[in-house]
C-alpha cells in the first residue's frame, strides 16, 4: 500500500467498519453494504458543489454552441484569432470546454481508495476484517469469476449488481440527454490543427458523459463486490443528481449565432429586357 494513499484507506476503514456496527442488526450480512452505500453517500455530497458547477457548464456549451460554429466560419483561417475568441467566449460564460468531466475526474481518488480499502489484507498493519464481510452468502472482498463461479449464489449477487447498475447507468445516461450539445444543421468548418474547441469538442464532451456510466458495468466484473456496491450507489446518485439540476435550472434556449452579413449582387438582367436611356 502506497505511502500516499495509506492515510485516507486507514480513515475510509474506520469509518465503514463504525457504520457496518451502526447497521449490525441488518439481517443476511446487510450491514457491510449498508455502510458502503452510506458511505458512498457521503462521498457525493462532498462533490456535490463541483457536480452543479459541470451541470452550468455543460448547459454553457449548449447555449454557446452557436455562437461556436459561428466563430469557426468567420475565422476558419486564422487559427491564432479563432483561439483568442473562443477562450474570450468561455470566459465571459465562466465555463470551459471540458468542465462536464470535473466530477468525474475528481471521484477517481475516492474510488481508488475504496478499490484499494477492499483489495487490501492489511490496513495500517491490521488484519482488514471487512473483507471477511458477506452480502447474502457472497463475500465483499470476492470477484465475480472467483469462488465458486458467475452460476453460485455468489454469482446470482454479482448479476443482481450488475443489473442494478445497467438500470443506473440508463437512468444516468438518460439525465444527461437534455443537456447534451445538440448540432446546428449546417456543416461545420473543418478544425485547424492545433486549436482547442472544435464545435465538435462540445458534443464528444456530452456523448463521454452518456457512454461513461455503462463503462462501469464492465469494470463492476473484475473489481471486489464492494466496489461494484461503490458503483451503483454513485451511478444511480449521478442519475438523481442531473434529474434534480434539471428541474432546478432549466435548459435555457440557444443563443442565436449573429448572421454573416452578404456581399450586394447586382441584379441579372435578361437577355430580352430592353436597355434604359434608348
Amino acid at each position: 500500500m502506497s505511502a500516499l494513499l495509506g492515510l485516507p484507506i486507514e480513515a475510509a476503514y474506520h469509518l465503514v467498519s463504525a457504520l457496518a456496527g451502526a447497521f449490525a442488526p441488518l439481517p443476511g450480512g446487510l450491514a457491510a453494504a449498508a455502510a458502503i452505500v452510506l458511505f458512498t453517500i457521503m462521498v457525493r455530497l462532498l462533490v456535490l458543489p463541483l457536480g452543479y458547477y459541470a451541470f452550468r457548464g455543460q448547459r454553457a456549451q449548449a447555449r454557446l454552441a452557436p455562437q461556436i460554429q459561428e466563430l469557426y466560419k468567420r475565422h476558419s483561417g486564422q487559427p491564432e484569432r479563432l483561439q483568442r475568441e473562443l477562450s474570450a467566449l468561455y470566459a465571459g460564460e465562466g465555463t470551459g470546454m471540458f468542465t462536464g468531466c470535473l466530477p468525474a475526474l475528481l471521484q477517481l481518488p475516492f474510488f481508488t481508495v475504496v478499490y484499494r480499502l477492499f483489495m487490501s489484507s492489511t490496513v495500517g498493519g491490521s488484519p482488514n476484517v471487512l473483507l471477511h464481510q458477506r452480502l447474502l452468502g457472497a463475500s465483499l472482498g470476492s470477484h465475480w469469476l472467483t469462488g465458486a463461479g458467475p452460476w453460485s449464489g455468489q454469482g446470482l449477487v454479482f448479476a443482481a449488481v450488475f443489473g442494478l447498475l445497467a438500470l443506473a447507468a440508463w437512468l444516468s445516461a438518460r439525465a444527461a440527454r437534455p443537456s447534451a450539445v445538440r448540432p446546428s444543421a449546417a456543416p461545420a468548418p473543418a478544425r485547424q490543427p492545433g486549436t482547442p474547441g472544435a464545435p465538435g469538442t462540445a458534443g464528444l464532451t456530452g456523448a463521454l458523459l452518456r457512454l461513461l456510466p455503462f463503462a462501469t458495468v464492465a469494470i463492476a466484473a473484475v473489481v471486489p463486490l464492494a466496489a461494484g456496491l461503490y458503483l451503483v450507489t454513485t451511478t444511480a446518485w449521478a442519475a438523481a443528481e442531473r434529474a434534480v439540476f434539471g428541474r432546478l435550472a432549466p435548459a435555457p434556449a440557444p443563443a442565436p449565432a449573429p448572421a454573416i452579413p452578404k456581399s450586394p449582387r447586382s441584379p441579372k438582367r435578361s437577355a430580352g429586357s430592353p436597355s434604359q436611356g434608348v
